[in-house]
């Protein structure tokens, strides 16, 4: 028996949620095609029959400007001294390595074996376009394997895995056959939420989101759900924006949600949704904890 954990690290927008989800065959993690969406360090559960490998999906690494952002990068970097194998997504369709120098420096410090995922292959004409890309990697660090994948379509994750097992220690199972994550229903469920708000609202709304939930209460006589979550926004502008004229947006949000929670927990969900405005709650440490935004150490 075989098990271990294996962060993905990289910079921003790179992927890292996707391929958890293209892992596990299963959306656990959201995904939006804007940088930081991912903000708290979230475990991936893969079982065969001998082994358990637990993927570790984190904060985009980058050169944070501002104390929030700090606190996500610094959750990325934690991780690096805590897994058994590292697997270091880079971008195909960016060969320049500007993007990734601060996650590739904090690289040459580990001792876990590192797996570079060339990823968004699917979008490259000409594979032979990624030569150079590997090469210019290749220079600064010695990696245990480069596997060019595509995390959308699924092409190379095989290959990918066949890299990351063998490379597990002896161990027992961390967690139970049957558990996908380590985070409770609730925890999803808002990120769902959030989730519509990167998708559907752009400029730094999104940023500014945080989601609680209020009401999760099991209806088995009714095969029911009913949540109530509440979107927190920093102004009063934003708040309008959530909400849209005539309150349209925010029944978008929660239509879009409402569908992915359904397919999440197997059952009916009923979902409310309040906004409230929590005055610049990113540069308030008592707000982000309560939030889930704890400083680690």
């Amino acid at each position: 028996m075989r098990s271990g954990y294996i962060a993905l690290i990289g910079p921003p927008n790179v992927g890292k949620s996707t391929l958890l989800n293209q892992f596990l065959r299963e959306k656990i993690s959201i995904t939006a095609p804007r940088p930081q969406t991912t903000r708290n360090r979230l475990l991936g559960i893969l079982n065969e029959p001998d082994l358990q490998l637990v993927f570790v999906d984190t904060p985009g690494i980058m050169r944070a400007r501002d104390e929030f952002n700090r606190l996500l990068v610094d959750a990325a970097l934690a991780t690096l001294d805590e897994v058994d194998v590292i697997c270091f997504l880079v971008d195909a369709l960016k060969a320049s390595r500007e993007e990734a120098e601060l996650a590739l420096d904090c690289l040459q410090r580990v001792r876990a074996p590192v797996i570079l995922a060339i990823n968004k292959i699917d979008l490259v004409r000409n594979k032979g376009d990624l030569l150079p890309v590997i090469d210019s990697y290749r220079q600064v660090l010695r990696f245990h394997a480069v596997v060019p994948i595509s995390a959308l379509t699924g092409e190379g994750v095989a290959d990918l895995l066949a890299e990351l097992r063998p490379l597990l220690p002896e161990g027992p199972r961390y967690f139970p056959e049957d558990h996908l994550t380590d985070q409770p229903e609730r925890f999803l469920v808002a990120e769902l939420v959030r989730e519509k708000v990167f998708h559907l609202l752009r400029e730094e709304v999104p940023y500014a989101v945080a989601v609680t939930v209020e009401k999760f209460a099991e209806r088995p006589d009714q095969d029911r759900i009913d949540i109530e979550a509440t979107i927190h926004v920093e102004r009063d502008s934003q708040k309008g924006i959530i909400i849209g004229r005539k309150g349209q947006m925010l029944k978008e949000i929660g239509k879009q949600a409402r569908r992915d929670m359904e397919v999440l927990l197997g059952c009916h969900v009923y979902l409310g949704l309040f906004v409230r405005v929590q005055k610049n709650w990113r540069k308030d440490p008592r707000a982000r904890s309560e939030f889930g935004y704890r400083q680690r150490g």
